[in-house]
């Protein structure tokens, strides 16, 4: 039986003035499409006006996690991809 895991990434964006709210809809877009559910963000303010983007989901145990760091780099205002936390969810 596969389970839920809960999953936090942090990406990094290309610079100050990449759009954060379309990095979030295609980003929504593409983990929905993989099998993320319950996605959400927060913004994490990095030095010289560059900003983070730490994005929680429920990931399906099955797959693995390079999945959501090799789709969430074809974004073009994203430069880095990091998963910084896996728990497997219970409940």
């Amino acid at each position: 039986m596969a389970g839920i895991a809960a999953v936090i990434a942090k990406i990094m964006l290309s610079g100050p003035d990449a759009d954060l709210e379309e990095v979030k809809e295609e980003a929504t877009e593409i983990l929905e499409a993989e099998g993320a559910m319950n996605i959400s963000y927060e913004v994490e303010e990095l030095a010289f006006g560059l900003k983070a983007l730490m994005v929680k989901m429920a990931w399906p145990e099955e797959k693995e996690t390079d999945l959501i760091v090799e789709r969430l780099k074809t974004i073009e205002d994203i430069s880095e991809v990091d998963i910084v936390d896996y728990r497997r969810a219970f409940g």
